[in-house]
């Protein structure tokens, strides 16, 4: 074949490459949380595994739970989202709004992730929760799991705060530091970069034990363990809520979508324990959620993979095979 004949193939082969169904990526999306929080980090390592078997997932932060359950329900190309199982619990439970029960009906759990244990940071002065009464306390910005958990807690005690605060995480922090509050809250699995790099011994802050009974009584007990952040010398006793992988109940094509990025997630969860955010390697995918069943497009998903031997993890560009192929 000629020169100018074969440069033609490649340049033909391209436009088909780029243009044919067969090539087609699907498009999708995961909302999760703050930058600097576990949510986002996960949907990183997400992007990073599936991007490779030809599904283009974009990452979207977001303020948190509230709003990640409706750009699931209502946001164009926002296939899956995470959440706090505490927060999809309350929207559940609320029969008596429309829009909420709507909600729960459409919104179903792909995957049970991890235990999201709830910081309460403080100042000197404040040494357990029920010191918060007649505080000051950051809350969380309205929108985000983190602002419905703590009135959750509020309530459930009967504690009562001077003033709740609803800022983001970051202004919260910045506030405790300047003493405008006495305290913030934020759930959230450790480590949190926040608290990682934004906190030092210098700031006279610390990590406050959460063993209220009848918090307790609602929220499973959990640990934060000593040098978990280097500010942090010794265990610290707190609650925990389970973080939660959701998606909408599509029919059609993004059905399967779904299904597919469960599957991928499903066979590598090893991959994503060796290389992922640290708390990948206490999810447990076969937890079973109470009150909750797996989304159908799922689990059609998953029977087919299970009986299969788990894919390697390696990175696989599909352009790049494809122009291998063309070139030999």
């Amino acid at each position: 074949m000629e020169k100018s004949a074969r440069v033609l193939l490649i340049v033909f082969s391209f436009v088909c490459l780029f243009s044919g169904k067969a090539f087609a990526v699907p498009q999708m999306g995961i909302i999760t949380g703050s930058e600097q929080g576990t949510y986002f980090q996960f949907g990183l390592n997400l992007q990073q595994l599936v991007g490779p078997r030809g599904i283009m997932l974009s990452v979207y932060p977001s303020s948190g739970s509230i709003e990640n359950i409706h750009a699931v329900y209502k946001r164009p190309r926002t296939q899956l989202g995470i959440v706090q199982s505490d927060v999809l619990a309350f929207v559940a439970r609320v029969q008596s709004n429309p829009t909420l029960r709507d909600v729960a009906e459409k919104i179903k759990l792909v995957f049970p992730l991890y235990n999201e244990e709830i910081h309460l940071v403080a100042r000197e002065g404040v040494k357990d929760f029920d010191d918060l009464a007649g505080r000051r306390v950051a809350i969380g910005q309205e929108g985000s799991g983190t602002f419905l958990t703590a009135r959750l807690l509020f309530e459930i005690s009967g504690l009562k705060p001077e003033e709740m605060v609803t800022v983001g995480t970051d202004e919260a922090l910045s506030q405790l530091k300047t003493g405008e509050v006495d305290a913030m809250f934020y759930v959230a699995g450790y480590p949190v970069r926040l608290f990682q790099e934004g906190v030092s011994r210098e700031d006279g802050l610390n990590l406050i034990p959460i063993t209220n009974q009848d918090v307790m009584e609602f929220y499973p007990a959990s640990t934060i363990p000593g040098g978990a952040y280097p500010w942090v010398a010794d265990p610290v006793p707190t609650v925990t809520v389970k973080a939660v992988l959701v998606s909408y109940d599509f029919k059609g094509d993004n059905c399967g979508h779904v299904g597919n990025v469960a599957a991928i997630l499903y066979q590598n969860l090893d991959w994503l324990k060796r290389e992922g955010h640290p708390k990948w390697k206490s999810v447990d995918l076969d937890y079973e959620l109470r009150g909750w069943e797996q989304y159908g497009c799922v689990e059609q998903a998953l029977r087919r993979v299970q009986k299969a031997p788990p894919q390697r993890a390696v990175e696989v560009n599909p352009v790049l095979e494809a122009i291998k192929e063309i070139l030999q």
